[in-house]
């Protein structure tokens, strides 16, 4: 298989046009695409021995590929890629997938369960498999920090982000605080942290309480020596909610038990699936499609991923598509990109 390249090759308009109706019918059928089926459907007169040619020309270039079962071509991967970037034509979500995903949305107050519901929800319009991670709260604005007794030897410590998340620890303390010095500790902290993203933080905190970390109760050296645990959301890794493996498996694709198998080791293994959206975070458009071998990982070479992030005051999260690279991009990216602009709107209000 060809390794897609951030080149921008250099296409004719008859072989974007060829291009097109290849990826398109492959897309829609899972069936390699003959020239007289072609030359049926191209709208300029070209016999079926001229598109053969292009078709040869565009295989040589790494476009399309020629199984040796079949008389008919499929995209590569750098087919897939140029077509998704010059040649595809977004669909509209259809007023009743807009309902069904706003009713979907509206079915709870909680916010989990909001966003399981809407990755199986997401997985039945797609046919493919869905991904919802919980918002990442490593990227929310510190607001303040509350420290209540709950016991001679534990403290519950409440930190409240900027769009109305909490997250709350308990410490072990050596011995019982008295609560105007928990008051003071508090305001100390919540002066020297204010506007910070929690992995800022995380990551300074050592820094900005240096010059106090030998209070006389031990506090602030708990809290630097509990710092990550404190700041990070210990949690946030395992909030992957999967959804759609039941659609996924119906693709032609998975006829082959091979395939069946790889795609049942990706949805169990979830690690993979998280550090491709780490890679995703990385980017600064609202969406990301990775195609085949743009994906490191070697066990998601045979897929694409779609996701896009949604933004919470700050707090993001995302949602996303795996499917074969025979994807229906044009219909998997929109659809994507509303449900992430809905959950966003969803948890703002």
């Amino acid at each position: 298989m060809n390794e897609v390249t951030n080149e921008n090759p250099k296409l004719t308009e008859r072989e974007q046009s060829i291009l097109h109706h290849v990826v398109y019918n492959y897309i829609q059928t899972a069936v390699p695409v003959g020239s007289r089926y072609i030359s049926k459907h191209l709208e300029k007169n070209l016999s079926p021995a001229s598109i053969r040619n292009v078709m040869a020309d565009l295989e040589e270039t790494g476009f399309l590929s020629h199984p040796h079962t079949s008389a008919g071509r499929i995209p590569t991967d750098l087919g897939y890629r140029f077509y998704i970037d010059y040649l595809m034509e977004m669909q509209q979500l259809g007023d009743d997938e807009k309902l069904r995903i706003q009713q979907q949305l509206h079915q709870t107050n909680d916010a989990d369960e909001m966003l399981r519901e809407t990755s199986k929800l997401l997985g039945k319009i797609s046919h493919q498999l869905s991904i919802v991670t919980s918002p990442h709260l490593s990227s929310g604005i510190f607001e303040k920090i509350e420290l209540i007794p709950i016991a001679s030897s534990k403290l519950l410590v409440v930190i409240s982000i900027r769009t109305g998340m909490v997250r709350t620890i308990i410490l072990e303390v050596g011995a019982e605080v008295p609560r105007d010095h928990l008051d003071q500790v508090g305001r100390m902290i919540n002066e020297r942290l204010a506007g910070l993203t929690l992995k800022e933080i995380r990551d300074t905190f050592v820094d900005r309480v240096r010059d106090v970390q030998n209070e006389k109760t031990g506090l602030i050296r708990l809290f630097v020596d509990s710092v990550d645990q404190l700041f990070t959301d210990s949690k946030e890794r395992e909030k992957v909610i999967i959804g759609g493996t039941k659609n996924i498996v119906d693709q032609p694709e998975f006829v082959d038990p091979k395939n069946f198998r790889s795609v049942i080791e990706l949805i169990e293994n979830e690690d993979i699936i998280v550090h491709l959206l780490e890679r995703h975070d990385e980017s600064q458009r609202n969406y990301v499609v990775t195609v085949g071998t743009e994906n490191k990982e070697e066990t998601t070479k045979e897929y694409s991923f779609v996701t896009a992030t949604y933004d919470v005051g700050g707090v993001t999260g995302r949602v996303g598509i795996i499917g074969p690279t025979r994807m229906n991009y044009g219909k998997v990216i929109p659809l994507v990109d509303y449900v992430a602009r809905a959950i966003a709107k969803m948890l703002s209000s």
